[in-house]
């Protein structure tokens, strides 16, 4: 599992530890990944995606995971996202 937030894209970054002598070391800088439990209105069940923090005060943005997957075009998302958005894309269209 890849250490990448599913919705901004957010990874892992270098950089440099500086010592106090300006000796520097390699290091990581490691997203703020979380895996969070989300409530899809149209599935009627929660979706559980791995998400950094920002991409998950980006979602409740939009107004929720429904409305974020069927705003954003199918060729930003990850495939598991994809995936999501067919299933969200159809429970609407059964449901009206």
């Amino acid at each position: 599992m890849a250490r990448r937030c599913a919705v901004t894209g957010k990874g892992v970054q270098t950089g440099h530890n500086v010592s106090h002598s300006n000796i520097k070391s390699k290091r990581r800088f490691l997203p703020n990944l979380q895996v969070t439990s989300l409530m899809s209105d149209s599935l009627k069940r929660t979706v559980r995606v791995r998400l950094s923090m920002h991409g998950l005060r980006t979602i409740e943005h939009k107004g929720g995971i429904d409305a974020f997957l069927l705003d954003a075009p199918a060729t930003k998302l990850t495939p598991e996202l994809r995936r999501l958005k067919r299933q969200v894309t159809a429970a609407r269209a059964a449901a009206s």
